[in-house]
């Protein structure tokens, strides 16, 4: 048996296929945490590695936190599990209305789910219906945008635009479009924040609508910041540009915070940090600091109050999770919410944004470095490629930073930066001080 000296280690790696991983040569070389604390995860032979990535953009008030633990023994023996169809607990109800106060407008109703993916699938779904439930069924198309993430079910990568995330997986829904990315070096690259050029980017739904007809459009979805693709700030103004050609159009926007939500960028949620109200929002990931899986979509009152008619006894949406507002996960939630106001999470990254994006920028200058970006506590830099062997150089450096002590994310020539909020400027520089010297290693 294994013992806090003695932690597990698994002698057969074979059975377990391992998502988005390189599986082979991950089970040749394996790269084992046993243990977390605060900033730094503790491998199976005993060496600290700090995070630089909160886990997967989800950690984000630090590793090991005891109330959250506590709180979550305290269910377990109280009540371990109860359905939300047709019963309920106590907890998800306080849950959806604390959460909900933090948002902006009239985004007052908390639809919870599992997962990033299942938000966005409930979301779009609920897109769907809401038009069908006013009489505007003709309303199906689903507008997504090149480079964007929005998990795996079969809506998130239909709407998402990754190509890797696509191509292996046939036809996915039909009825979907996309407006470009707005990554664009020529004109932005190493910007400091929100890029100043680029805005009219956000025309190009304009493009679509005059292309499918505004009738057949039922909602746009887009991350705040694109996250997973290797961080891409909005231009400045790009998003208030999308929010008034759907208004124009009665199309719906949704606001993918799966990333973005719970003190990120230095705001509860970008919608706030932006300025900009969507009619629909998906979290997940921070929602509970990531120790019990749990999602939620939250949608203006208009939205939610468009389902309920009819006689009272008739189920308004026939959707929902046999694990939605599990009673473990909303009591992670709600104490997570209590250390994230009691500390300050929510507008800790604001504090430090400065300080994180001179040690992001002090990267302009190394080998093979072509950009970096930033905003709030998010950062990446990119890579140029190896000829004839793309990735390579960027999992190298992952590699390599690993055994320099420091996780970070790579993808497709990008590596990335999202640290729990906890982070202090020692971190930031030691983090970026790591990347320095394994760029400066790496041919």
């Amino acid at each position: 048996m294994a013992t806090a000296a003695q932690p597990m280690v698994p002698n057969n790696l074979e059975s377990f296929w391992m998502p988005f991983t390189a599986n082979r040569q991950f089970k040749a070389k394996p790269r084992l945490l046993v243990d977390a604390k605060d900033m730094h995860y503790t491998t199976h032979d005993g060496r600290k590695v700090m995070d630089g990535m909160a886990g997967l953009w989800c950690v984000n008030a630090g590793h090991g936190r005891k109330e959250i633990i506590e709180a979550v023994q305290r269910q377990v023996a109280k009540l371990d599990f109860a359905p939300s169809f047709q019963m309920g607990h106590p907890a998800p109800f306080e849950l959806a209305a604390r959460l909900t106060a933090l948002l902006p407008g009239d985004l007052d109703h908390a639809f919870f789910t599992n997962s990033g993916s299942e938000s966005v699938d409930t979301a779009l779904k609920i897109a769907l219906a809401y038009h069908r439930v006013r009489g505007e069924g003709g309303r199906f198309r689903l507008i997504g945008r090149e480079r964007g993430y929005h998990g795996v079910g079969f809506g998130g990568i239909s709407v998402g635009g990754m190509v890797a995330n696509r191509k292996q997986f046939g036809t996915l829904l039909t009825g979907v479009d996309h407006i470009r990315h707005t990554h664009d070096l020529e004109h932005n690259a190493f910007s400091r924040g929100e890029p100043a050029w680029g805005a009219h980017l956000a025309d190009d739904l304009q493009r679509l609508v005059e292309l499918h007809d505004p009738a057949t459009i039922a909602a746009c979805i887009v991350e705040p910041v694109a996250g997973s693709t290797g961080v891409l700030p909005p231009p400045k103004g790009y998003l208030k540009r999308l929010r008034e050609i759907c208004d124009r159009h009665g199309i719906l926007l949704i606001f993918d915070e799966v990333i973005t939500g719970f003190g990120r960028l230095g705001a509860p949620f970008a919608a706030e940090y932006f300025g900009v109200v969507p009619d629909i929002m998906t979290c997940a990931k921070g929602l509970t600091n990531a120790t019990v899986p749990m999602g939620a979509v939250f949608v203006r009152k208009g939205i939610y109050d468009a389902f309920m008619s009819g006689p009272d006894n008739m189920v308004e949406l026939f959707h929902g999770y046999t694990y939605s507002a599990h009673p473990l996960a909303a009591a992670a939630g709600l104490t997570a919410l209590d250390i994230y106001q009691r500390e300050g999470l929510f507008t800790r990254g604001k504090e430090l944004a400065g300080h994180f994006e001179d040690a992001a920028h002090g990267l302009k200058g190394l080998p093979n470095v072509i950009d970096v970006r930033n905003l709030g506590l998010m950062a990446a830099v990119e890579l140029a490629p190896r000829p004839g062997k793309p990735t390579a150089r960027a999992y190298e450096i992952f590699l390599r930073c690993y055994e320099e002590g420091l996780l970070t994310r790579y993808v497709g020539e990008t590596l990335t930066f999202s640290p729990p909020l906890i982070v202090e400027k020692k971190h930031i520089d030691e983090m970026f001080g790591t990347m320095a010297r394994v760029i400066k290693a790496v041919a």
